[in-house]
C-alpha cells in the first residue's frame, strides 16, 4: 500500500480491476457494503479479493455465467441476469436477519417461469473459529418458520464454527419470505482441501431434518466447470494462485 490500491495488483486482470474500482472504489456502489481494507488491495490470501478474482469476469460475461452454473446446479439455474459483491437487502432490517449480514457474492437468475437468485459465502484459508456475533431474537424466528433445523442443533447453530453459515442461511430464507424473489438458496464456498470448512459443512449438515436445504461446493468445482464452459487465461491464473497446493509440495521436498 498505497500502491496495490492504485494498481489493484492483487486482482487478476484488467476486468476484474474494472469490476473493482466499479463496486470497491466508487463511493456510491459501495456504500455500506463491508469491504475489508486493505486486505482486499493487499492480502492475496485473503477471500475477498478472492471472489472478484474468480467472479469478476462471470459478471462481465453472464453467458458464460449462465452456462456455468446451469452445469453446477444441474439446470437449476437456466439464465444468470446479474452477478454482484458483498450484497445485503437491507443490513439491520428487521425485515431480513436484524444485522450486518451480507452474501459475499450474490448471483441473480431466472428460469423458465421464475425469478431466484444464489446467495455464496466464500472462505480461502479460513478456519471458521472467529467468536461469534451476538444472537438475535429473529434469528429464531426465521428459523421456526423455516422449519428445516433439527430440534436438538440450536446451540450447535448458535456457536462457532457454524454461526456464520446459518446466519447467512437464514437470510436466504428471509430475503425469499420477504417475496422479492420466487426463490434462493445460499451455498458455502471452499478450497477442497480446508478441511476445517470441509468438517464444517459435515457439521452444518447434520444439523438439518433434510440435507438438500443447504449447498456447499469447492473452488475445484467451480473452476473445473468455468474451464469446461469457456472460461479464458483468466481461470488458469486463479488457479494458479489459489489452487496450485502441488506448488507448496514440491518445495517442501
Amino acid at each position: 500500500m498505497p500502491d496495490a490500491e492504485v494498481r489493484l495488483t492483487n486482482h487478476l486482470t484488467d476486468n476484474i480491476r474494472d469490476v473493482v474500482r466499479r463496486e470497491v472504489l466508487d463511493p456510491k456502489r459501495s456504500a455500506g457494503k463491508l469491504f475489508g481494507r486493505p486486505r482486499i488491495f493487499n492480502d492475496v490470501l485473503s477471500s475477498q479479493p478472492l471472489c472478484f478474482n474468480l467472479f469478476g469476469e462471470l459478471s462481465l460475461d453472464l453467458a458464460l455465467a449462465s452456462r456455468v452454473f446451469a452445469d453446477l446446479t444441474r439446470g437449476r439455474i437456466a439464465t444468470v441476469t446479474a452477478i454482484g459483491f458483498e450484497h445485503s437487502p437491507g443490513r439491520g432490517d428487521a425485515r431480513y436477519t436484524d444485522d450486518r449480514s451480507a452474501f459475499d457474492v450474490f448471483i441473480e437468475y431466472e428460469t423458465a417461469r421464475r425469478r431466484g437468485f444464489l446467495g455464496i459465502e466464500v472462505k480461502y484459508n479460513e478456519a471458521l473459529g472467529e467468536t461469534p456475533a451476538e444472537h438475535r431474537t429473529r434469528y429464531d424466528e426465521i428459523a421456526a418458520n423455516v422449519g428445516c433445523f433439527q430440534g436438538f442443533a440450536t446451540a450447535r447453530l448458535k456457536a462457532s464454527p457454524l454461526q456464520q453459515i446459518w446466519r447467512d442461511h437464514l437470510l436466504a430464507h428471509a430475503l425469499v419470505q420477504g417475496g422479492a424473489y420466487d426463490e434462493g438458496s445460499f451455498l458455502f464456498l471452499y478450497p477442497r482441501d480446508n478441511a476445517r470448512c470441509a468438517n464444517a459443512v459435515a457439521m452444518y449438515r447434520a444439523c438439518l431434518t433434510e440435507p438438500s436445504a443447504f449447498d456447499a461446493w469447492t473452488l475445484e468445482e467451480v473452476t473445473d466447470a468455468v474451464r469446461l464452459h469457456g472460461g479464458g487465461p483468466w481461470i488458469a491464473a486463479f488457479t494458479d494462485r489459489y489452487l496450485a497446493f502441488e506448488k507448496i509440495e514440491r518445495t517442501a521436498k
